[in-house]
């Protein structure tokens, strides 16, 4: 099994390999050599520098394909999905190719093949060719999102009020232009479904409901999600419409993230955009507390049953949680003062302050995290600029 890590994720993923009986190699970056990795379950650990082309990942592993065989080759985040696809085309792998990565990576791409099988998107456009573009804002009303078609979460997502907004932003992208997407801004509530998938089939579906769009807390806020019942109206559409994106897509296994947003002026959901990894911001540990179930834990199991080996999800529960995350000003905030039994897990990263609530009681969960969030800015509330592009 070669896992490949740009941030510091997956420990689960890495210890249930081990604990099947596999011998683990981790492929990061040299900034995350002293990273608290599971070191106990990784046979051999490998750095690569900053700045490292594909070339020199195709032939750093092909070398170790030398003298290991390489049975596995899975991305533990967002920015190795296209390496992974990459690795497993040239050494012919199991596992998801070049293509069908693009439709979990590439905003474009998943639009495209979305839209083309029916399923509802909001109205775009490729940033290519100006006369298209001018006609898209003809058609289209104002505000408009302009998306980096293969950034992570709300990284580089600029909101746009009139068209002349847009050709300055345009003119300092230069050559990249094409890497981007021009979408119709639609307000409304946002929800995502986390899954699991086996032999392209959805064995399992949570559905949980953002505080707030996560573009609104890459500009300054607070950052909170809590599961949905699975009884609700919201909920059913949402597990329906999710296999509907699964299935267009072309997933045969893994996990899946997957964000739609319910419009305001219609109430109809419109698929935003797909992921075929764990989800960021603790919401595998928000999983987990809801189900019992470890999302990280249950794909190393799918990727090591393969394409021949059978898979079962585990037994779940069927409770609820949440998540809030808020950017802090002091290096190690103090959460001592929250002291709710609901608290499961707390989060210990420098400058941040969390928890993972969890209850049998949904309002229980909505109560903790709505009076969480106005402690939260009194006692460690800070922001920094959106980023660009990625730390690493």
């Amino acid at each position: 099994m070669v896992c490949l890590a740009s941030y510091e994720k997956g420990e689960a993923f890495l210890r249930q390999c081990k604990r099947q009986g596999c011998r683990v190699f981790l492929i990061t970056v040299e900034k995350l050599r002293e990273a608290n990795w599971p070191r106990e379950a990784i046979d051999e650990i490998f750095y690569m520098p900053d700045g490292y082309s594909r070339d020199d990942i195709v032939k750093g592993v092909s070398y170790l394909a030398r003298s290991q065989t390489i049975d596995r080759i899975v991305p533990l985040d967002e920015y190795d999905q296209e390496t992974a696809a990459l690795l497993r085309e040239h050494l012919r792998v199991p596992g998801m190719g070049e293509t069908t990565a693009r439709y979990f990576r590439d905003k474009l791409a998943m639009r495209v093949k979305a839209r083309t099988g029916g399923i509802l998107v909001p109205d775009f456009v490729h940033v290519l060719n100006y006369d298209r573009l001018r006609e898209f804002m003809s058609n289209v009303a104002p505000p408009w999102v302009l998306k980096p078609r293969s950034e992570a979460a709300s990284m580089g997502i600029k909101k746009i009020a009139a068209a002349d907004e847009l050709w300055p932003l345009l003119e300092a992208l230069g050559d990249r232009q094409s890497f981007y997407v021009l979408e119709q801004y639609r307000p409304g509530d946002i929800y995502h479904v986390d899954s699991i998938v086996f032999g392209r089939e959805v064995l399992f579906a949570v559905p949980h409901k953002y505080g707030h769009p996560p573009m609104d807390v890459s500009l300054g806020g607070i950052f909170t999600t809590r599961k949905i019942s699975r009884d609700s109206a919201d909920a059913q559409k949402l597990d329906s419409l999710n296999r509907e994106v699964v299935k267009t897509l072309g997933l045969v296994r893994g996990v899946t993230h997957t964000e739609f947003i319910k419009g305001r002026d219609d109430g109809r959901f419109y698929f935003l955009e797909t992921a075929a990894r764990v989800g960021g911001a603790n919401i595998a540990e928000t999983v987990e507390a809801a189900t019992g179930l470890n999302l990280w834990a249950e794909w190393a199991k799918i990727e090591i049953a393969g394409e021949e080996g059978s898979y079962e999800v585990s037994p779940q529960r069927d409770d609820f949680a949440g998540v809030i995350i808020s950017l802090a000003r002091q290096d190690h905030p103090d959460t001592t003062a929250y002291d709710d039994p609901e608290i499961v897990y707390r989060l210990n990263k420098l400058h941040h302050a969390g928890f993972v609530v969890a209850s049998s009681d949904s309002r229980r969960v909505e109560q903790l995290l709505e009076a969480y969030s106005r402690r939260f800015y009194e006692d460690f509330y800070a922001t920094q600029p959106p980023l660009d592009k990625p730390t690493f």
